[in-house]
C-alpha cells in the first residue's frame, strides 16, 4: 500500500496519520482493516516495566596524571571496568555494595542511572592498575551527566515478547523479579501490559530490525541485535503471538537525552534493584496485515501462569490465561479465585505510546529501515548439566 519513504515524506510534512495501538483497536472495531490501512500510517506501541537486563555505558574522560581504572564503584555502587582506562559500565540490577556493620540500602544500578538522567551528581570512586602510562593509583570525583563525555544505555534484554505469571503455591511467601508472591496462591503477579506492548503487534518481527528507532527512556533509541534469551520458536497461537517468553531485543540509546520520568531506579524486596523503563516502537504501516495483526486484543494473548514454589528452571504451570482475564484483577487457578495485579504500569504505557505519537504528528521523529532483520530461528540453550564441587 505505501513505502516506509513515503511515510517519511508524510511524517516531516506533518501530514501523517498517527494512531496509538489502542485508538487503532478501536477505529477497527469501528471501520473495519481495509478502511484503518487506508487512512493511517503510523501506529504506536509502548510499554513501562522493570527491564533488569540494562545498563549504562560511561566514559569519564582522563585524569592528569592518568590512570587506568580496575575496580570503580558509583554512588557505592560497583560497575564493571574491564574496558578501555576509564570507560565503566553500570548494571541497572547491581546493588550497592555493603561494608560490615553497614546497613543495607534499597539501592542499586537503575537508581544511579536515573539520578545521572536527571542531572544529580554521583560519587565515583576508583582504583587503578600502575602502569608506565597510567600512573594514578586511586581517584575520587564527584559527576553528573554534564561533565562525562559518553553515557548512553545499552541494554542487552529488553521487550519482552510476552512473559509468565508468577505465582506460588507452596506456605511461605517467596520474593522474585516479580515482586513478592504470597503462600497457598495468594496472588498473581504479571508484568508485560499485553495489547498494547510492542513486540505482541509485530508478532514476527517483520517490522522490527536492526537499526530501528524507538523511543527509549524518553530520548531517542535503536535496536542494536537481538537481545539475550531471544527465543522466537517459543509456541505460538493462531494469531501468531507466543504463548510465553519468545523474542527479545537489545537496545541502545543517548541517555543525555533522556528523562527521568521514562528511567526510574526500582527495589524487589529480599531480591534486588532494577530498573523501570519505558520503551515505545512504531509499527508503519505498509499493508493490510499490518493492521490485523496489531488488532490483536487482550482476550486473544495468554501468558503460562507458573508456581515459584518449585526451585528448578522447569517450573509447573497452572494452565495459560488471558490478558483479559488478568487485567480484570481476579483469575482463576484450580477453583480458587486468585488477586492479579501487572508490575508494569498500565498507564504509563499508554503514555509512552501517546508521547511517541506526539513526536511523529511534529514532525520530530522519522521511521528508519531495519540493516538486518532479527533472526527468528534462535534455540534457547540452557545450562542443565549438574556440576559437582
Amino acid at each position: 500500500m505505501r513505502s516506509l519513504a513515503e511515510i517519511n515524506d508524510k511524517i516531516t510534512r506533518k501530514r501523517a496519520v498517527v494512531l496509538t495501538v489502542e485508538e487503532l483497536k478501536a477505529r477497527v472495531a469501528e471501520v473495519g482493516v481495509t478502511q484503518v490501512a487506508k487512512e493511517t500510517d503510523v501506529i504506536t506501541t509502548g510499554t513501562f516495566e522493570p527491564m533488569e537486563s540494562s545498563g549504562a555505558i560511561i566514559n569519564l574522560g582522563h585524569t592528569d596524571p592518568p590512570i587506568k581504572i580496575r575496580r570503580a564503584w558509583l554512588d557505592g555502587v560497583p560497575v564493571y571496568s574491564g574496558f578501555g582506562a576509564v570507560d565503566l559500565y553500570i548494571g541497572a540490577s547491581c546493588a550497592v555494595e555493603v561494608t560490615d556493620g553497614e546497613e543495607v540500602r534499597e539501592r542499586g544500578g537503575g537508581h544511579v542511572i536515573e539520578d545521572l538522567i536527571g542531572g544529580k551528581p554521583v560519587h565515583v570512586r576508583a582504583q587503578g592498575q600502575v602502569t608506565d602510562c597510567y600512573p594514578r593509583a586511586t581517584f575520587e570525583t564527584t559527576i553528573t551527566r554534564e561533565t562525562i563525555n559518553q553515557f548512553y544505555l545499552f541494554n542487552p534484554r529488553n521487550l519482552y515478547q510476552n512473559f509468565i505469571v508468577g505465582v506460588n503455591g507452596g506456605d511461605r511467601p517467596l520474593f522474585t523479579y516479580l515482586g513478592p508472591l504470597q503462600p497457598r496462591l495468594g496472588n498473581a503477579v504479571y508484568s508485560n501490559p499485553g495489547a498494547i506492548s510492542p513486540l505482541l503487534n509485530d508478532p514476527e518481527l517483520q517490522l522490527i530490525g536492526i537499526g530501528t528507532r524507538i523511543f527509549l527512556g524518553g530520548g531517542v533509541g535503536y535496536v542494536s541485535w537481538e537481545g539475550t534469551q531471544h527465543f522466537p520458536l517459543q509456541k505460538r497461537l493462531p494469531n501468531h503471538t507466543p504463548i510465553g517468553p519468545a523474542a527479545t531485543l537489545a537496545l541502545i540509546g543517548d541517555a543525555k537525552q533522556m528523562d527521568a520520568r521514562w528511567v526510574r531506579g526500582c527495589y524487589f524486596k529480599s531480591y534486588g534493584p532494577s530498573l523501570m523503563l519505558g520503551v515505545g516502537v512504531p509499527l508503519p504501516v505498509l499493508n493490510e496485515q499490518v493492521v490485523e495483526r496489531a488488532c490483536v486484543t487482550d482476550k486473544d494473548l495468554v501468558a503460562p501462569i507458573v508456581d515459584f514454589s518449585i526451585p528448578r528452571r522447569v517450573r509447573p504451570t497452572f494452565g495459560l490465561v488471558s490478558y483479559a482475564q488478568l487485567k480484570s484483577g481476579r483469575v482463576t487457578i484450580e477453583g480458587k479465585t486468585v488477586r492479579a495485579a501487572p508490575l508494569a504500569s498500565i498507564y504509563l504505557s499508554r503514555q509512552v505510546a501517546q508521547e511517541l505519537k506526539q513526536w511523529i504528528e511534529a514532525g520530530t521523529f522519522t521511521l528508519t529501515e531495519a540493516v538486518s532483520p532479527i533472526p527468528m530461528e534462535r534455540s534457547f540453550l540452557p545450562q542443565d548439566r549438574w556440576t559437582e564441587f
